[in-house]
């Protein structure tokens, strides 16, 4: 099954394409130069990816034609607001309000809303933000692959299980012919249209190496690439940019200064800000977040953290819960429950931009098998499948027993389908700002 649906060009405003979707139309940025109306198209995050046969896009489009709007339906009622709730809970309803206008929350009320106690009142929330979901962004859910590409690190970070502290892991990193057969399985064989290469702070390999590979892919695949090699500065950002890669996946982990620089030696929040806004203003899709649960967060942290991820004009939240590795100095320190994650997810769900998707982590789904489901109902919409070969996964061990380790990836494809249309989403990226 393909993970984005075919869309006919109507016509451009600018750079843009518009793109019909079964009478919807969006916009989409294109980058290719004969592209005409009347042409069929491939989009993810607001990008036209590839340009797809008449032939091809009726297939697709016969295949979705009705399920397409079933599987709306079924996300329209799943959607819907308790009314009891939503005459007993005003404060909440009316910051859901706020939220399906546009208007900002300020860091209190999100702290406010963080600290609810209540179970009811916790149940309306989540139900709030899976509707707020549900208006912004209809019933698109987003499936991207990750290709974990070398566990090499360089960086000393107090949490991380490929950190330079663990000195018993083997090291890896993928050749380029690897990386490349690795694309091909997930786009050629399971249709993916977006793909994040990961590695830890030093893959082994300069900017120019990987901005090599980068370039590889592109000539070979319609897809669309984000990077999440850590900081590379602004030099090595332009690069990957100069060679088609056009997302950034790089967390700022805490808004916290000090907390940042304990748990980042060498490294500065200053710094790492400084490199997701030069990458936004080169043109990169922003994936940015921070971890919950951290030994010396606050709550106050948490508001602050969902606030700072809507002023870094971010495109996806990666919002993730803080798991100990037994080799890094954080050891012994718990892990948050998940109850306390959804929360999160549904609360920046009320705090960021609209067009903001909320990513359902592999760290997420670590702490519960329930995980991707609840928090697709509260709010997030998208999903990230592991596409790294499946012998190198364990190495790429930044906590113990990640979610999907073992899984191939075609189970894991059908049992994402099989939860998206359980609860009505389709594997698309159809929603605010996108193709």
């Amino acid at each position: 099954m393909c993970y984005a649906i075919p869309g006919l060009v109507k016509g451009f405003d600018g750079k843009h394409a518009i793109v019909d979707y079964f009478g919807e139309e969006k916009k989409a940025l294109s980058e290719l130069l004969d592209l005409k109306a009347g042409d069929y198209v491939y989009a993810q995050g607001g990008f036209v990816i590839t340009r797809v046969s008449a032939e091809e896009a009726g297939k697709t489009l016969e295949t979705w034609k009705d399920l397409f709007f079933e599987l709306k339906e079924i996300d329209q009622k799943a959607s819907r607001l308790s009314p009891w709730g939503a005459a007993r809970y005003d404060h909440v309803r009316g910051l859901m309000e706020r939220a399906l206008s546009g208007g900002k929350l300020t860091q209190a009320e999100i702290l406010g809303l963080l600290n609810i106690a209540d179970p009811r009142e916790q149940e309306f929330l989540l139900s709030a933000a899976n509707h707020i979901r549900q208006e912004h962004h209809s019933n698109s859910c987003c499936v991207h692959g990750i290709i974990e590409i070398s566990n090499m690190c360089a960086e000393q970070c107090h949490y991380c299980g490929i950190s330079a502290w663990n000195t018993k892991i083997p090291r890896y990193r993928l050749s380029k012919e690897e990386i490349l057969s690795a694309v091909q399985g997930a786009v050629d064989g399971h249709g993916f249209k977006a793909l994040v290469l990961q590695s830890g702070e030093d893959a082994g390999r300069s900017v120019d190496e990987l901005a090599d590979i980068i370039r590889a892919i592109k000539k070979r695949f319609g897809v669309l690439i984000f990077v999440s090699f850590g900081e590379v500065g602004e030099e090595g950002l332009e690069k990957l940019y100069a060679a088609g890669a056009r997302g950034v996946l790089l967390r700022f982990e805490t808004s916290n200064a000090e907390l940042f620089k304990k748990l980042h030696p060498g490294s500065t929040l200053e710094r790492r800000l400084a490199e997701i806004r030069k990458a936004h203003e080169l043109g990169f899709l922003i994936v940015t977040g921070a971890l919950v649960g951290l030994p010396g967060q606050t709550q106050q942290d948490v508001a602050r953290d969902i606030e700072l991820a809507g002023e870094l004009n971010v495109e996806m939240l990666s919002l993730g819960p803080f798991l100990p590795h037994p080799a890094t100095p954080l050891a012994n320190i718990p892990a948050p429950d998940m109850a306390d994650l959804i929360q999160t997810l549904a609360v920046a769900r009320f705090a960021l931009p609209a067009q903001v998707k909320i990513l359902v982590t592999t760290g997420l789904e670590t702490l519960s098998p329930d995980a991707r489901r609840a928090g697709l109902m509260a709010g997030a919409n998208s999903v990230m499948l592991n596409v790294t070969p499946v012998d190198k996964r364990p190495l790429y061990d930044i906590y113990p027993k990640r979610a999907h380790q073992d899984d191939p990836l075609a189970e894991q494809i059908t049992a994402t389908i099989a939860l998206l249309e359980s609860i009505g989403r389709a594997p698309t990226d159809l929603s605010v700002g996108a193709g």
